[in-house]
């Protein structure tokens, strides 16, 4: 059960006689995180414990592995340009991809993009439920909904009795921008405890009808408020958590934001798949997502590029050099350290932990591995094809010997 199994508490939560939300006491709720140290003692967050729910065939909950999301936005009606997208976000690493179904031409070309979708697709639905029992006939394997502006019971009993026979995972996803009318009131405005209260709400609407494959979004644009919401919820619930921070912004904006609000979360155990959400392309979002799980230590994908900051002493171009040696890697999937540093001095010591590196200086530059020289090259302009070339080497060697 997602819910707690006290009678009193569930009856508290039936329509109309909704329970208050009071904020929890984190230590003596239980929920204070401590960290798991692996064998080269680098902390990492122990997850918050949830039940598992599956996603097309993908288990999701804290006994596996967080799962990255991201949407379209492209015009669902255009099935062609929706696919290519598709494709894009699946080869940045996005795991599921979620699309908007607006209307009944969306919904007529989805077996078409869902025949093409090498990964679950989520149907994003609002208010109209003919178009969720749409999206599950296409073979969707996911939906996010609130259940409680689906419209009636008997609305509510269709799309919830489909998505159990197609085995379809429903999340329920509550916007601090689209709270219901009597909860602003109540709680005068979009409050954290406003948004548990929608959760429970909804998730009883679920319960109530024997479903049980789902999962809850708290989202906010305030990473404090989304942060004291999940916190609150997770205190309350054991299902699994979809994690992100709504209407972050554009590029810079929105990838300080959900690195900020994501990292506390995700580093205090919550979260079991998340979207990064920016004003950009979404294949960034997919790049973005992945790098806050690494900085955390949470998943791994592609190798992980450093490079110092530059200073009075930097000699080339190294804004320049570490965008290209980056842009020549994006489509590598190998987990190892690169390394692009501005000075021959420092550089190859600072990183020496790097399996591979290069370090540019005036008109030469040294390529390094483990903080050792492997050689010097001279000429500013062949120290990037160079480069390159002990790069495809050491990725040759490193397959060769089964080190992915």
């Amino acid at each position: 059960m997602c819910l707690p199994e006290d009678k009193l508490w569930v009856e508290k939560l039936l329509p109309h006689k909704r329970a208050e939300v009071a904020p929890v006491d984190r230590q003596s709720e239980g929920i204070t995180r401590t960290m798991t140290n692996t064998s080269d003692a680098t902390p990492i967050p122990r997850r918050h414990p949830t039940r598992t729910v599956t996603l097309g065939g993908v288990p999701l909950g804290s006994a596996h592995p967080i799962r990255v999301q991201s949407m379209t936005n492209t015009d669902t009606r255009d099935a062609e340009a929706t696919i290519r997208q598709i494709s894009e976000l699946v080869e940045a690493g996005c795991e599921f991809v979620r699309l908007a179904v607006p209307d009944e031409n969306a919904a007529q070309v989805l077996p078409a993009i869902q025949s093409a979708a090498p990964v679950p697709l989520i149907a994003d639905i609002h208010f109209d439920h003919r178009l969720a029992l749409k999206a599950l006939e296409a073979g969707l394997q996911g939906l996010r909904i609130n259940p409680g502006n689906i419209g009636s019971k008997t609305y509510v009993d269709r799309v919830v009795d489909a998505a159990s026979a197609n085995g379809a995972c429903i999340r329920i996803g509550v916007n601090g921008g689209s709270l219901e009318k009597e909860l602003l009131q109540k709680y005068g405005g979009a409050t954290p405890e406003a948004m548990v209260e929608s959760a429970l709400g909804h998730a009883v609407l679920l319960e109530k009808r024997g479903f049980g494959n789902f999962k809850i979004s708290l989202k906010s644009s305030s990473v404090p408020r989304t942060i004291a919401a999940y916190r609150l919820l997770a205190a309350r619930l054991d299902c699994p958590l979809h994690v992100g921070i709504t209407e972050a912004g554009t590029l810079l904006r929105g990838a300080v934001k959900s690195g900020v609000g994501l990292g506390i979360l995700l580093w205090e155990g919550l979260g079991d798949t998340l979207r990064v959400s920016l004003t950009a392309d979404p294949v960034l979002e997919v790049r973005a997502a992945w790098e806050i799980l690494r900085s955390l230590g949470l998943r791994q994908r592609g190798p992980e590029i450093i490079s110092c900051p530059t200073c009075g002493r930097t000699e080339i171009d190294l804004q320049d050099l570490a965008e290209e040696v980056e842009r020549r890697l994006a489509g590598v999937t190998d987990v190892f350290t690169v390394a692009v540093m501005g000075c021959v001095v420092n550089g190859p010591g600072e990183a020496r932990e790097a399996d591979i590196g290069l370090a540019g200086g005036r008109d030469c530059g040294l390529i390094f591995s483990r903080g050792e020289i492997l050689r010097k090259v001279r000429g500013r302009d062949e120290l990037l094809p160079e480069f390159m070339r002990e790069l495809e080497a050491f990725l040759v060697e490193r397959r060769a010997g089964g080190d992915q």
